[in-house]
């Protein structure tokens, strides 16, 4: 049950990532509305975001959000 407490401990409002992403509040809950990333987790009617949701948004938005191929 540790475990448990630990995971829901490490889930982040949307305040939380507004500051981690350097963005306002309203910019996540558009990007949340028009079912962007970084994707919330739903806990009755709270949304939360977990880290690993962050790392893969900042990892993609670093890319462009798609593999690098060849150049056009």
């Amino acid at each position: 049950m540790a475990t448990a407490n630990n995971s829901l401990e490490t889930l982040l409002t949307e305040h939380d990532v507004a500051r981690l992403l350097k963005v306002s509040v309203a910019t996540i809950r558009r990007r949340r509305l028009l079912r962007q990333p970084p994707y919330p987790v739903r806990i009755g009617s709270s949304v939360r975001y977990t880290p690993d949701s962050i790392f893969t948004f900042l990892a993609e938005s670093q890319t462009g959000g798609r593999k690098q191929t060849e150049a056009r």
